[in-house]
């Protein structure tokens, strides 16, 4: 809400609705299509991690219904909703899937951080951006580290729980089967062949989502320079990592409004961009999420209810 309070504040609405008239829908159009393509790589990003245990439908479905989730519920409950959706329907282990989308979440943070840090010797005055950018740097090395070193030793995890077990009763609701699920789901980081695999869809998802975003910002300043793409998805990303209000409503703009106005962009055209671009995702997402959702006969309610006490229990094992 603050975001949207300063956005608000900040911007000159009479350039803002000038720049939605004016804008070239024709590119806005080919951003929208790119926008299936990227949910389509993101969901053989996705079954890729989960070493094809079930088929790409299965996978684009909950991508979508996670989305769904995520532009409705705060705090990123559609991770865990989109978890237990898939792991339901493809009967594979929760922990599992679990250990995949953080996985897929620490690669997602490593290409912001690349985009970032390849950039800003070419931006000027934005040593926020290189300052926050180190620090999450550090932070996916480090989580990194850990989950390989989970991948190679499970037994290393197995011990750390029977120890923390007898410290912190909760604990004792998560059984060895659990724990052995996550580690498998990690498989990645020890198969080198995946790991190329995976990182190479990675680089191409990210390839579409470059190409998207630069179609929705030249849309708006004919004059757009593919650095201003790279930079501003790199900040956009980071910005949006953390959990915050359903469907990152404020922050996503903030960001973009932010990172677009180190190149001395009109900010309330800057603003327009941002709201068509972000619009169009939690639409687009959210009528096939919808749909998917409705053929399975799931409640709104009861994933949200399932999926905040999956949270509940995740920050208290971690806690």
């Amino acid at each position: 809400m603050l975001c949207l309070g300063v956005l608000a504040y900040f911007t000159d609405w009479e350039q803002f609705w000038l720049a939605i008239q004016l804008a070239d829908y024709r590119l806005i159009g080919l951003a929208v299509f790119l926008s299936l393509v990227w949910l389509a790589v993101r969901g053989l990003v996705w079954r890729s991690l989960l070493q094809e245990k079930t088929s790409f439908w299965l996978v684009f479905r909950a991508v979508n219904q996670g989305y769904l989730l995520n532009n409705l519920l705060p705090f990123r409950l559609g991770e865990f909703g989109r978890a237990f959706l898939l792991s339901r329907k493809a009967n594979i282990r929760l922990f599992f899937v679990l250990s995949t989308i953080v996985l897929e979440r620490t690669f997602d943070l490593l290409m912001a951080i690349v985009l970032v840090l390849s950039t800003l010797p070419f931006v000027v005055g934005v040593e926020w951006a290189r300052q926050a950018s180190l620090g999450v740097a550090l932070f996916v090395v480090l989580l990194l580290g850990s989950l390989y070193l989970i991948a190679r030793k499970p037994s290393l995890l197995l011990s750390l729980f029977e120890f923390f077990k007898k410290r912190v009763p909760f604990l004792e609701r998560f059984g060895h089967a659990s724990l052995e699920a996550f580690t498998q789901g990690l498989g990645t980081l020890t198969d080198w062949r995946r790991f190329l695999w995976v990182s190479t869809l990675v680089i191409l998802n990210w390839g579409v989502g470059i190409l998207q975003y630069h179609l929705y910002i030249q849309a708006f300043f004919p004059q757009a320079q593919a650095l201003w793409s790279v930079f501003s998805l790199g900040v956009i990303s980071l910005g949006l990592a953390a959990p915050s209000s359903p469907a990152s409503l404020g922050v996503a703009e903030m960001a973009a409004v932010g990172s677009l106005s180190a190149f001395g962009l009109n900010p309330s055209t800057a603003l327009a961009f941002a709201v068509t671009a972000h619009l169009v995702q939690v639409l687009l997402t959210g009528v096939i999420g919808a749909f998917a959702l409705a053929q399975d006969g799931e409640s709104l309610f009861d994933l949200y209810r399932q999926a905040r006490r999956m949270q509940k229990d995740g920050q208290a094992a971690g806690g």
